[in-house]
């Protein structure tokens, strides 16, 4: 049985976070999320500033055209002589028309940094507002994106409830193409796979520890910190064992390994259905023979009772015989299991009998 060593005990760690509501994923969106909110609301605070600015030099630009044109019309009717007498005893130095000219030449320049500040802000307002639509289409997309990952999370814990309580019976592909969401490396999702769909080699261990922690009161931190001081020390026990006892499934495993299969491809179910049947030389002869003959392997994949028929080789022998083809065999292995020799014999027979040619009918139709 496999030992709950540090680098599972560090994958099951990871994956163990992934089912709460602290998960590294969840927790990740939400701090994006609050930031997007903050960006959001300092953006629409910014955005009203900067309306109500455009909108006040807006009015002192008509403002200014309006008083500078009646004050240089004021100024161009005023003629110094007509109040001579006044401004000569008040000692007032007052000349319209130099006031005018110099109206004239101020006026256009005080307009025109009026201008520019409104240009300068209704620039910055784009920007405000393009800085603002990102914040709430961030918000909309993570929405989306945290329902996907709960629903991820959802499954994930279905597959964790299912192995640990031996009922698991899903497919390696469905767990990787699931833990790759999660953005699991390709060992990861293997490894991870393999954990889950033969719960007894860690799985149970690990739960068991954190059980004991909840318990004791413990941290889950601090569980592991203590086992993972040990994880040396009893990996170097377990390779002085000179002698290492296998489970009846694990020498199965070994064996569909040694054969050339991907153990992984296979569910728990179809792992135990073959240990009750199992007979480590009809597998052995099985598969060898289907090998010799060219059919692929994937054939007993889907099919696992071929792997413990003891007439297999007898009856790919008879379908060879009459012409049939490692592809045409491949594809419609249902009549493998379907008939036994004799009663493929038969059916051969038929054929041959009713003046037909049994290597040109399909198998489908046998």
């Amino acid at each position: 049985m496999k030992m709950l060593t540090a680098e599972i005990t560090k994958l099951l760690d990871k994956l163990y976070n992934l089912r709460g509501e602290d998960s590294v994923i969840l927790s990740k969106m939400e701090k994006e999320r609050k930031t997007a909110e903050e960006t959001k609301e300092r953006t629409t605070n910014e955005k009203k500033v900067l309306q109500e600015k455009i909108e006040s030099l807006t009015e002192e630009e008509r403002v200014l055209g309006e008083e500078g044109e009646k004050l240089v019309n004021a100024l161009s009717g005023i003629r110094t002589d007509d109040f001579k007498l006044v401004l000569e005893k008040l000692k007032v130095d007052f000349n319209p028309d130099k006031l005018s000219e110099e109206v004239g030449k101020l006026l256009p320049k005080t307009i025109s940094k009026v201008q520019e500040d409104t240009k300068k802000a209704e620039d910055e307002l784009v920007k405000v507002e393009s800085e603002m639509n990102t914040a709430e289409a961030t918000i909309e997309e993570l929405g989306i994106r945290k329902d996907e990952a709960l629903e991820n999370q959802t499954r994930l814990n279905e597959y964790f409830e299912l192995a640990l309580n031996g009922n698991i019976n899903i497919t390696r592909d469905s767990i990787t193409s699931l833990l790759e969401k999660f953005d699991f490396t390709e060992d990861e999702q293997r490894e991870a796979a393999k954990l889950l769909m033969f719960p007894e080699d860690a799985l149970f261990e690990y739960e068991n520890k954190l059980q004991n922690a909840e318990r004791e009161g413990k941290s889950i931190s601090e569980v592991f910190a203590e086992a993972k001081e040990n994880v040396e020390e009893i990996e170097e026990e377990e390779e002085s064992e000179e002698v290492i006892t296998l489970s009846p499934k694990e020498e199965l495993i070994n064996l569909l390994t040694e054969l050339g299969f991907d153990y992984l491809d296979f569910t728990n179910n179809d792992l135990d259905k073959v240990l009750a049947n199992y007979n480590k030389n009809d597998l052995t002869k099985n598969v060898n023979f289907a090998k010799e003959n060219n059919i692929d392997l994937d054939m007993f994949v889907d099919n696992v009772d071929l792997l413990y028929d003891k007439e297999l080789e007898s009856k790919i022998s008879k379908l060879v015989e009459i012409g049939k083809e490692p592809v045409d065999i491949y594809l419609n292995p249902n009549i493998l299991i379907k008939y036994d020799k004799d009663a493929l014999d038969n059916v051969i027979d038929k054929l041959r009998n009713s003046g037909l040619d049994p290597k040109k009918v399909p198998l489908i139709a046998y």
